[in-house]
């Protein structure tokens, strides 16, 4: 199979996961920025660029986070790195999945992984995952808490937004399109630090608690 077939098919796989959503030029350069060309990584691996995408049309490594306007095949920087910790692209599967004690979970967790779609973390690791599930569950639960609208509330909610603020990059607008919605970031950081500001020192109660 020609270079041209495997990436048009790689394409095609990327559009039917993500659905068909223009980028524009400021998602090129949010993209540029935060990921690299396929073809670029592989030639500072060493590897072969049509071999890796038959492993991702093969759903053994994920796909391109996103396709830039010029068609290339946009990959976080360590794309090879959890295959390289697993032994080997062929024991990637069973060591990513037996982090979780749930074999469901595990295989769900396993197929949001090849889908590319985990651009919500700076480093894709199991553990970068389950610490972004705790931290966004933890947050959202967050008003429910008995002390809720107290200032040792509000420190305990800070605490939790800033770390998955340093687990997540800053998306784009196309992310928004093929979500079909707001990004986690949007909900669980920005509109958190908006309705509850950090409390001024002495302070007992948070401005925007009902």
């Amino acid at each position: 199979m020609s270079k041209t077939d495997l990436k048009s098919q790689l394409a095609a796989r990327f559009r039917e996961v993500n659905g068909d959503h223009p980028m524009t030029d400021a998602d090129d350069v949010y993209v540029s920025a935060q990921f690299v060309a396929l073809e670029e990584l592989c030639a500072v691996h060493g590897r072969d660029a049509d071999e890796v995408r038959r492993l991702m049309l093969g759903q053994r490594l994920p796909l391109p986070g996103y396709l830039r306007s010029d068609g290339a095949e946009m990959v976080p920087g360590d794309l090879f790195a959890l295959a390289d910790d697993a032994g080997g692209v062929e024991a990637l599967k069973a060591w990513f999945t037996g982090h979780w004690a749930d074999p469901i979970a595990g295989k769900e967790e396993w197929d949001a992984y090849l889908s590319g779609q985990y651009v919500c973390l700076h480093s894709v690791t199991p553990a970068a995952i389950q610490r972004k599930d705790h931290l966004t569950s933890a947050i959202s639960a967050a008003e429910s808490e008995p002390d809720a609208g107290s200032a040792r509330w509000c420190e305990r909610l800070h605490a939790l937004v800033d770390e998955l603020d340093a687990l997540e990059p800053a998306f784009t607008a196309y992310d928004r399109l093929r979500f079909a919605g707001p990004t986690s970031r949007d909900t669980c950081v920005d509109a958190v630090r908006a309705r509850f500001p950090r409390p001024r020192p002495g302070a007992t109660a948070v401005p925007g608690q009902a």
